[in-house]
């Protein structure tokens, strides 16, 4: 019986599941979202949530706590930088779990395990990209309508 057993095993040992976890809590923070497993993506939750509230505290030690943890300076610096003032009125749940459906090739169960907000930033960056595609097209319909006004009748 495994009474008090808590947390994932994942089918690895010990060193190849911190490994693993070390990996998506870094790819979460760097990148906002990922697609994973179900059972992946719980298990690696808890993780990110504790390098959210070390990145709340904001000292060295803290710091140097999710460097040994996160596997690239670039992850520490966005946790401390963009993430933790984020989350700074928040007391937990910042990551949010997406069931997307079975994948193609084993039919594993996949997830979006992602950051809350950034959904907000994503439609935004669609928005503007829209937005800009639109005024793109306005020009060139505005271009071409000024050069057939432009161009000289043909002799019937």
């Amino acid at each position: 019986m495994r009474h008090r057993k808590g947390g994932f095993k994942l089918q690895r040992n010990p060193s190849a599941r911190r490994a693993l976890l070390r990996g998506l809590a870094t790819n979460v923070i760097e990148r906002d979202r990922i697609v994973t497993t179900v059972t992946k993506a719980k298990a690696v939750r808890p993780w990110v949530e504790k390098m959210i509230t070390l990145g709340k505290r904001d000292t060295l030690h803290s710091r140097r706590q999710a460097a040994a943890f996160l596997q690239t300076p670039a992850a520490v610096k966005k946790l401390f930088d963009t993430l933790a003032p984020r989350f700074s009125q928040q007391d937990g749940g910042y990551t949010r779990i997406i069931r997307l459906g079975p994948r193609k090739g084993d039919g594993a169960e996949e997830v979006v395990i992602e950051i809350l907000g950034t959904e907000l930033k994503k439609r935004a960056e669609e928005r503007r990209k829209r937005k800009e595609e639109r005024l793109k097209r306005q020009q060139e319909e505005s271009e071409s309508a000024e050069e057939v006004e432009k161009a000289p009748e043909a002799p019937s």
